[in-house]
């Protein structure tokens, strides 16, 4: 199943990410139409001292800017945690098609918790959502970073 795969691509940078001591979130960006791998990265706002450094920022920063376009109407993001509020706003603006995530995040999500970006009228563009996905294996990988630095 190709979802499986840009998912375990995406814990591949989640645990980079971790072994760069930051919070291991993982997000993989890909043309709809093809399969191709657009962008892939993790967080990296200790390394950066950036604050919206979060994956799927990186990733839709690196793909527009790359296409010179501001819209990846046929693109699919995978990442490894329910994007926060600030990432889910991004994902709207740039009319991502497809967004698959792994672990929930009850305290700072902002797809299926928190602010719910997407169920605002307010929001120009909701792609379609599909939670869940190898959420077992990201949640753990969020717990164990977690553990360890308490």
């Amino acid at each position: 199943m190709p979802h499986l795969s840009f998912m375990e691509m995406a814990l591949g940078e989640a645990r980079d990410a971790a072994g760069r001591g930051e919070v291991p979130v993982g997000a993989i960006l890909v043309n709809g139409s093809t399969g191709e791998v657009l962008a892939h990265d993790g967080n990296r706002m200790e390394e950066l001292h950036d604050p919206t450094a979060h994956a799927e920022m990186r990733v839709i920063r690196r793909t527009t800017a790359g296409r010179g376009e501001t819209h990846l109407e046929n693109c699919d993001l995978y990442v490894t945690l329910e994007p926060c509020a600030m990432c889910a706003q991004a994902i709207s603006l740039a009319r991502i098609r497809r967004l698959y995530f792994g672990a929930y995040d009850p305290k700072s999500g902002g797809v299926d918790h928190g602010a719910r970006v997407f169920d605002h009228a307010t929001c120009h563009h909701k792609p379609e959502v599909v939670g869940g996905l190898a959420e077992a294996d990201c949640a753990k990988l969020l717990k164990e970073f977690f553990r360890e630095r308490r």
